[in-house]
């Protein structure tokens, strides 16, 4: 933590209290045993780590029936998109490589080194007959959900990468932008959900709704595309549709001009828009897994999506820097997500609420977008109403001394934290004028020129000026 960090958590004593309580309270629903694990195996999670931290964690959490195969699915699926990222490599073995990766899965022995050097996963494909070894040992029916999802994947990429290579690169339409966020996130999701209901953790009747695991992926893709326009830019890469962002600028690049601020905020209003009305989908699809750790996994990258499209909401700092939130909010986040689906519904409440506030009228999208948000209010209250004959009783009771003992808990807990920040501030600066003072550094004379009005830095001239004033000629 820098120093940066620990000025921003002194006034934001909450969200340290957050990442202390994750780090302390947050106890996986399962454990990965790695002692019992085969060497090939051990190598695939070290991979799951290199490649995502984030998803990494949540996998590794999982039930042990879901445990091995999603690792694999996820390390398949990078694997591919390795591929397709990869500018050095020519467009007739990527189209080739792309719409035969699913055959690959059943290959002992293949690895691929014909990736560039600076590729971040290069190495994922030079020993991925690790990943191989390990697919080939699941159940049959989990190879067969992997491998379909694989196929359909690789060969919506390939396609992409020839419009690509034909000059045509960046989405069209609105129907193309849905298309791609499909093949690269929506097949995730459906191939999930298959996973989920074979293990029997999840209810059967979630196969028989694919809009909503689609959604599901959906919602992910276009806001990590929202957020990340600014990195993508830079890599000469467009996924904003055309069909939206021509109605406010005429050019792309126009967007990041800061003369166009208004309309690229506008503009990505409406793609915030987009993503939105894929939240309530999300909402209905988590009341459908019955197992805690599959809950956990699939709520808690649909409750950081939310958060991070009420970060990203009208705010002009996507055009310049790639936005993310705070350590803490994120801990914040993921401590609400992972307990059940009232307290995620609680979530999407507040950072809905969140855009509704930062909505404007001056906004074109403006109507549709408190439209979108109250969709989703509406979705919540129609599961867990906010006005029961419970919810009066509670309200109406008064305050018991349990609750009056947490509520008191909670309130030194804070005090506590801030005491232990500010008093290691003090201790820090204690330390570090005193190692000053040592080293031979003259207070006194510091304190003579603030007495004497100079309160700012005046430069090299001044600075020898005051040695010569205060030269006492011993040497």
């Amino acid at each position: 933590m820098g120093a940066a960090d620990v000025i921003y958590y002194t006034f934001h004593i909450q969200e340290l209290r957050s990442i202390v309580q994750w780090k302390i309270w947050h106890h996986p629903v399962h454990e990965r045993d790695p002692e019992n694990e085969s060497v090939s195996l051990k190598v695939c999670f070290d991979f799951l780590d290199q490649t995502s931290r984030s998803f990494s964690a949540v996998i590794q959490e999982l039930h042990p029936e879901l445990l091995v195969p999603i690792a694999l699915f996820y390390l398949i699926l990078r694997g591919l998109d390795t591929i397709e990222d990869d500018m050095t490599i020519p467009i007739e073995k990527k189209d080739l490589l792309l719409r035969d990766f699913h055959t690959i899965n059943e290959k002992e022995g293949w690895s691929f080194n014909g990736s560039g050097p600076d590729e971040k996963d290069r190495e994922l494909l030079v020993q991925f007959h690790y990943v191989t070894e390990e697919y080939r040992k699941i159940k049959p029916v989990y190879r067969e959900i992997i491998n379909d999802i694989t196929r359909k994947m690789g060969a919506g990429m390939a396609d992409y990468c020839n419009k690509a290579a034909e000059g045509k690169a960046g989405v069209e339409t609105v129907q193309e932008y849905d298309e791609y966020c499909y093949y690269v996130a929506g097949l995730v999701g459906s191939g999930l959900t298959q996973l989920f209901v074979e293990s029997g953790l999840a209810n059967a009747a979630l196969k028989d709704r694919p809009e909503l695991q689609i959604s599901m992926g959906l919602f992910l893709q276009k806001t990590n595309i929202i957020r990340d326009i600014k990195e993508d830019w830079d890599d000469k890469r467009r996924f904003w549709p055309r069909e939206i962002w021509s109605k406010y600028v005429d050019h792309f690049e126009d967007l990041f001009k800061p003369a166009n601020q208004e309309a690229a905020l506008n503009c990505s209003s409406e793609m915030v828009l987009n993503s939105l009305n894929h939240a309530d989908e999300c909402l209905f699809y988590l009341a459908g897994l019955k197992e805690q750790s599959v809950f956990n996994f699939a709520a808690i990258p649909q409750a950081m999506a939310i958060a991070t499209l009420a970060l990203v909401f009208r705010n002009p700092d996507i055009f310049k820097k790639n936005v993310k939130m705070t350590k803490g909010l994120a801990c914040q986040t993921m401590l609400d997500s992972t307990q059940n689906l009232s307290k995620v519904c609680e979530v999407f409440r507040k950072f809905v609420r969140q855009i509704h506030k930062k909505n404007t009228p001056k906004d074109p999208n403006f109507l549709k977008i408190s439209i979108a948000c109250g969709k989703v209010e509406q979705f919540i209250e129609s599961i867990f109403p906010s006005q029961n004959p419970q919810a009066l009783v509670r309200q109406e009771a008064p305050e018991t001394e349990e609750q009056k003992k947490e509520r008191e808990e909670a309130k030194w807990d804070i005090i506590y934290m801030l005491m232990i920040v500010m008093g290691t501030l003090f201790i820090l600066s204690v330390v570090m004028i005193g190692i000053a003072w040592f080293v031979g550094a003259r207070f006194d004379l510091a304190i003579t020129e603030l007495k004497d009005g100079n309160w700012r830095s005046l430069g090299k001239d001044h600075a020898q000026k005051m040695a010569a004033k205060y030269d006492r000629g011993e040497l």
